[in-house]
């Protein structure tokens, strides 16, 4: 049987209009040049020279001057080193500093893609067999730096889907490092990390079984004062502080729009991007919570962080732990399963696992469920996104990667109490690229990180080519009853 698949004409594009302004310096010792030269402007010359920088990037921002100041401040130290009273600093002054440690970043200019679909929690004012989404992006741009967007979206009836107006400017969250870590979790996953337990042990031993951030910085700076460390030992106690930033809150104002949230790189664990998310709508004694597993990369090694959400104002980070955290690719199941959560993964870089566990942040024992079957995924099977509930088991979008490195989207069904049982599987792709697809930063792939079900249909919104992002739909009962045969 022949699966209809209907494209629909909606797309996103990357759009190097939308910029945020990024916190930027190159190196200490250019710092503290710069801030000698600024320090040498005349209070009466203060004024003028702000207001001419105001004048031309107040508009393209959002509070420009509270940035600013907050770039400022992330020098007191350095300012303070030079001899000069931080505290009698003017705001002005402080702008004024903040403004040559600034650039704006175009968060997506080189691409816009991946996307990953959700229930809006805001489903009121629509008309009969409507819905809201939110579309999660991978939106990439200079040095392929990647960060989450969202756009808003309406699906009618039908399955036609409405793009909503966006907003015009950008705004980064505020940070909030987590105060209080867990000494045995953190350890655990120091260990993971191949970390020798001689080195994170000079840190840790002198730490309380909870303890807090700054007692983490102040013992690892004590570690790296007093002793003489080898360059593997330094990196070894280093990356202990690597892994406490990786855990932290972020929070956006309430004046913004969803459209203006970006959630950019935070920690040096995701210096080089966020990868991939995959949001799934987590139902638990009904009340929701919006999580997604997305890839941290640092430029060397990657780290499975988790997401956390309930109202797209307030998020929650934290790293995934165990030996089934590993690689990309992991995907949440949208409830537990007797009892437990469950998480599909590829642990191996080629195969489909999946874990349970008592816990939503560590994941240990992956079951292979599959593997390479079809000459379109010989090279390699993965998920596309979080499990879909049906009546007939769960349905999870998969992708295969074949000759000459194409992606394709295929699809298998798995039993609602049992999900390590197939129930079916498609020998042949439900999506592969067409010819006008095949172009882009990455060629001949189509990828998803996520979709849903709306009135009997599929909606599946996929990347083309690692650029730009396109919906599909797929008649439910067709290709259910597909994979059942």
């Amino acid at each position: 049987m022949r699966i209809p698949v209907s494209r629909l004409s909606l797309e996103y594009r990357p759009d190097s209009s939308r910029v945020v302004a990024r916190y930027f310096m190159s190196g200490e010792e250019r710092a503290v040049q710069m801030i000698n030269r600024i320090m040498e402007v005349p209070d009466q010359d203060v004024h003028p020279m702000l207001i001419k920088t105001l004048r031309q990037f107040a508009r393209r921002h959002r509070n420009i001057s509270e940035v600013l100041i907050r770039h400022c401040n992330n020098l007191e130290s350095i300012i303070r080193a030079q001899g000069f009273a931080f505290e009698d600093f003017s705001d002005e002054r402080k702008m004024l500093i903040g403004s040559y440690f600034t650039m704006e970043f175009a968060i997506e200019s080189a691409a816009f893609f991946n996307p990953s679909v959700m229930e809006d929690p805001v489903q009121d004012g629509l008309s009969e067999g409507e819905k809201r989404i939110i579309i999660s992006f991978r939106a990439t741009g200079e040095g392929h730096i990647s960060s989450i967007v969202f756009r808003r979206a309406v699906i009618s009836k039908n399955g036609d889907i409405e793009a909503m107006p966006i907003g015009t400017q950008i705004e980064q969250a505020k940070i909030i490092k987590h105060k209080k870590y867990s000494k045995a979790s953190f350890f655990e996953k120091l260990k993971e990390m191949e970390i020798p337990e001689r080195y994170s042990s000079m840190v840790i031993d002198n730490l309380k079984d909870e303890f807090r951030y700054n007692d983490l910085i102040d013992s690892i700076e004590t570690v790296l004062t007093n002793n003489h460390l080898s360059l593997d030992k330094q990196k070894a106690i280093e990356s202990i502080a690597w892994l406490a930033d990786s855990y932290y809150d972020i929070h956006f104002s309430m004046d913004t729009d969803l459209t203006e949230r970006v959630i950019f790189p935070i920690s040096k664990t995701e210096s080089n991007g966020i990868e991939d998310a995959r949001f799934t709508r987590f139902e638990e004694n009904g009340s929701f919570t919006y999580y997604a597993i997305y890839t941290a990369y640092n430029g060397r090694t990657i780290l499975p962080k988790l997401l956390e959400t309930k109202d797209f104002y307030n998020f929650h980070v934290r790293p995934l732990h165990g030996d089934g955290a590993q690689n990309k690719n992991l995907a949440l199941f949208p409830r537990k399963i007797n009892g437990q959560y469950v998480m599909l993964a590829r642990v191996d870089g080629v195969n489909n696992y999946i874990m349970f566990s008592d816990s939503i942040n560590v994941w240990h024992d992956p079951q292979k469920i599959q593997e390479p079957k079809y000459p379109w995924e010989y090279i390699q099977v993965g998920n596309c996104g979080s499990p879909l509930e049906t009546k007939e088991g769960w349905l999870v979008m998969t992708h295969g990667v074949g000759p000459m490195r194409r992606y394709c989207i295929g699809a298998t069904l798995f039993d609602l109490d049992d999900p390590t049982r197939e129930i079916g599987r498609l020998s042949e792709p439900l999506l592969v690229p067409l010819e006008e697809e095949r172009e882009g930063y990455v060629p001949n792939v189509v990828y998803s990180c996520g979709a849903l079900i709306h009135n009997e249909q599929l909606i599946l919104p996929y990347a083309v080519s690692d650029y730009s992002s396109r919906f599909a739909t797929v008649p439910l009962d067709i290709l259910l009853k597909e994979l059942k045969a």
